[in-house]
C-alpha cells in the first residue's frame, strides 16, 4: 500500500486550505484512511478518518465542526477540507492506513497511530498572520 498526501501550505488565521492523499494497493475497499498531524515538540495527534466502505467519519474535538474529511473512492483519494485555521493547527500533516477493516467511526481509540501500517510522506500546514 502507497498513500501519498498534498496540498500544505501557509496561510492566515482563518483561512482554508485542502490537503489530499491518494492511495493504491489495497486489496479491498473494507478500511479507513486516518489523518494525523504532528508539531514541534508535540505528540502526534489522531485528527480525522474516513471508512472508504460507507464514508462515515471520525473527527477529533479540536477540528470538529472546522474540518471535513471525503472521499473519491474511484480515485482512491481522501480530502481534508479545513476551515477557520487557527495558528494551533500549525503542523506537519500525514494520512495513513491499514488492512485492517475499519469505519470511520473505528478510529476512534487510543493508540490508533501505532496501529497504522502505511504512512504517506507529510505536508506541512503553517497558519500564522
Amino acid at each position: 500500500v502507497q498513500l501519498q498526501a498534498s496540498g500544505g501550505g501557509s496561510v492566515q488565521p482563518g483561512g482554508s486550505l485542502r490537503l489530499s492523499c491518494a492511495s493504491s494497493g489495497h486489496t479491498s475497499d473494507y478500511y479507513a484512511i486516518a489523518w494525523f498531524r504532528q508539531a514541534p515538540g508535540k505528540e502526534r495527534e489522531g485528527v480525522s478518518c474516513i471508512g472508504m466502505r460507507d464514508g462515515s467519519t471520525y473527527y477529533a474535538d479540536s477540528v470538529k465542526g472546522r474540518f471535513t474529511t471525503s472521499r473519491d473512492n474511484a480515485k482512491n483519494t481522501v480530502y481534508l477540507e479545513m476551515n477557520n485555521l487557527k495558528p494551533e493547527d500549525t503542523a506537519t500533516y500525514y494520512c495513513a492506513s491499514d488492512e485492517q477493516p475499519r469505519l470511520g467511526p473505528d478510529c476512534d481509540r487510543s493508540g490508533l497511530a501505532h496501529a497504522m501500517d502505511y504512512w504517506g510522506k507529510g505536508t506541512q500546514v503553517t497558519v500564522s498572520s
